[in-house]
């Protein structure tokens, strides 16, 4: 039922950039270590940067396992799943980094996402992941559901925040700065978006 792809091209690519929502799962090396698995949504969010490389914005949030996963170990699966149309379900295996904003590379991936403000969600990372594996499966199980837009109760809460301030949001949250089980996460304090540096 299931297929190995070489790369990120032709149907499965736009299947990929056709899903209001995908998940990511990373996990420390730490037997004991706590899995995470996330959704990931937001239009404009998320973009192809070559046949073999994707990235997301990693947006404000109450905890950075992702962030802190990928530092320590670099694996992570990305899964997108059809909730309408014919039944799919796609993952990328890979490796993946974040990409910080004092990162010189930052300016260049974030203009990957032109139809998103990254101001008005408290945008700290890029995560980039660079596929080592990807497979589709049947999805004959994964119902019908449809979609109706994205919440706006992220950008009205992080909208009103400025680099400052956000960063002060961050430095009282238990898990941001460390992981669930003590890893290092985001770095803080958090620096200003390049183009937003005086």
């Amino acid at each position: 039922m299931g297929k190995t792809h070489e790369r990120i091209s032709g149907r499965l690519r736009t299947f990929i950039e056709a899903q209001p929502i995908f998940f990511t799962a990373t996990a420390p090396l730490a037997g004991s270590g706590t899995v995470n698995l996330s959704p990931k949504g937001l239009i404009g969010s998320f973009a192809i940067i070559d046949e073999l490389t994707v990235a997301y914005l990693d947006c404000a949030g109450s905890n950075a396992e992702t962030i802190a996963h990928l530092r320590e170990n670099g694996r992570i699966t990305l899964m997108w799943c059809a909730f309408q149309g014919p039944p799919n379900i796609v993952r990328i295996h890979g490796r993946g980094e974040p990409i910080f904003r004092d990162d010189p590379r930052w300016t260049s991936y974030v203009s990957h996402f032109p139809d998103l403000e990254t101001s008005s969600h408290g945008v700290r990372s890029i995560i980039v992941v660079r596929a080592e594996m990807i497979r589709d499966s049947c999805g004959y199980a994964v119902p019908l559901m449809s979609y109706d837009g994205d919440r706006e109760l992220h950008a009205q809460r992080f909208s009103r925040e400025d680099d400052e301030s956000l960063s002060a949001y961050f430095e009282k949250k238990e898990f941001i700065a460390t992981s669930l089980d003590g890893l290092p996460a985001l770095p803080l304090p958090l620096p200003s978006e390049p183009s937003r540096r005086a």
